[in-house]
């Protein structure tokens, strides 16, 4: 009986808990649809419904026809621009690039096919296609079922980066442009604007050609270079057993080996602002590591590349080459050149050689402790960009190469200077 009579007494609660998420459920939809109307009413479209009113309001209080009729006439006008949003907008789009990477100054080609699947027509409508900052604009005439449309475009390049191609967005509005009902379509896609690079050949970047790699003083029990001979220990592998040794002696004897460290291409590339006395400088630099990044990697060794901040990709020529256009500069706070060979030397104690790329205003104090925080025993090579000299400049600072260059085409005459 008691149970019965809390079944009743809850009946009307759940009821009322029924409803709620009914009414809930049904006013979210509700704010959907006004979020998507009131994103089609442009900011005129405001002002002149707000006028609308007004005048209304105006006419009415005061007496004055001219005021009712002005709102009236809006109102017409408002009403009828709105009649320009019905319609179907259901393209299919594809956005084609012929290219998805191009050096800067090139022009990237691409099409973009809208095509009408639908068994009804679709009215004129407007394409907009975000590129980077700016957008281009494409009008498509009434599209029959089964119909298509192709536009042809060009981008033009003229600064390194990686530009967000689309989403392609299908605008519907009217010629007053009091109401605009955009669509996106298609999935945006990235264009990489590589640096200009410059090839060339010659003696190898990584001043190692043997395949066993440089010695190095750590001693080691497992590795490539035969050092000397020990008393077998617990543990030891038993495939570096000294049988000659052992024998004669009666002890067993373990061969111990000198660590090696493999061909290991290491590129410190500044993007401190305080580091380069232009844009220019700044370029130049990008497209000089770039290019000796590509050469080191011709030469199959393994190539870092790190910046103020994080390690770049550069498994692979074209990674290396994305990577580098979306590199910007970095406020002088982050650090300049020194602070990034310290944060390499942390990093990558192993590295065999390493180039520092910077700018002119980097001072010979501060290459100089930039190259005593490099990992011990690598090879240096510092590289300075300044697009004032006319020749390449060869200098010693402590034990590393330092070479100033002044356009991309003397990085090969500068990098047989320190060959030599």
């Amino acid at each position: 009986m008691t149970a019965e009579v809390h079944q009743i007494a809850n009946a009307p609660i759940d009821r009322d808990a029924g409803w709620r998420d009914i009414a809930a459920v049904i006013g979210a939809r509700i704010l959907v649809r006004l979020r998507l109307i009131a994103a089609a009413i442009r900011p005129l479209a405001w002002v002149l419904m707000g006028l609308a009113v007004v005048f209304w309001i105006v006419g009415q209080v005061a007496g004055w026809a001219e005021f009712t009729v002005a709102a009236v006439v809006i109102a017409i006008t408002v009403a009828l621009c709105a009649l320009f949003l019905i319609g179907r907008t259901a393209y299919d789009v594809s956005l084609d690039l012929a290219r998805t990477r191009v050096v800067v100054g090139e022009r990237a080609v691409g099409a973009l096919t809208l095509a009408n699947h639908g068994t009804r027509a679709i009215l004129p409508s407007r394409i907009v296609l975000p590129v980077g900052a700016g957008r281009g604009e494409f009008g498509i005439q009434r599209l029959a079922p089964g119909e298509e449309a192709e536009e042809l475009f060009a981008i033009p390049t003229q600064k390194r980066g990686v530009v967000k191609v689309g989403p392609v967005s299908v605008v519907r509005g009217d010629p007053l442009g009091l109401f605009e009902r955009a669509h996106r379509r298609d999935d945006p896609v990235d264009l990489f604007v590589h640096p200009k690079t410059v090839l060339f050949d010659g003696q190898s970047l990584g001043y190692l050609r043997d395949l066993e790699g440089l010695p190095a003083a750590d001693l080691s029990r497992d590795d490539v270079s035969f050092h000397a001979l020990l008393e077998y220990q617990p543990g030891d592998d038993l495939r570096h057993v000294h049988w000659r040794s052992t024998a004669r002696t009666g002890t067993m004897m373990m061969r111990q080996y000198e660590e090696t460290r493999r061909s290991h291409f290491v590129i410190g590339l500044s993007r401190s602002s305080g580091d380069y006395a232009s844009d220019e400088d700044f370029e130049l630099a990008i497209s000089a590591a770039g290019s000796i990044g590509l050469r080191a990697i011709r030469d199959s060794q393994r190539v870092d590349v790190r910046v103020q901040g994080r390690e770049l990709p550069a498994g692979t020529g074209k990674r290396l080459l994305d990577s580098l256009s979306g590199v910007e500069q970095s406020k002088p706070r982050d650090g300049g050149i020194d602070h990034l060979a310290g944060v390499l030397a942390r990093t990558m104690p192993l590295a065999s050689v390493v180039v520092l790329v910077c700018g002119s205003k980097v001072s010979t104090d501060d290459l100089r402790l930039a190259c005593s925080r490099l990992p011990f025993g690598a090879k240096a090579l510092a590289v300075v960009a300044d697009t004032t000299v006319a020749s390449p400049a060869l200098r010693r600072i402590g034990d590393a190469d330092v070479v100033t260059i002044g356009a991309l085409d003397q990085v090969p005459l500068a990098l047989q200077k320190v060959l030599a």
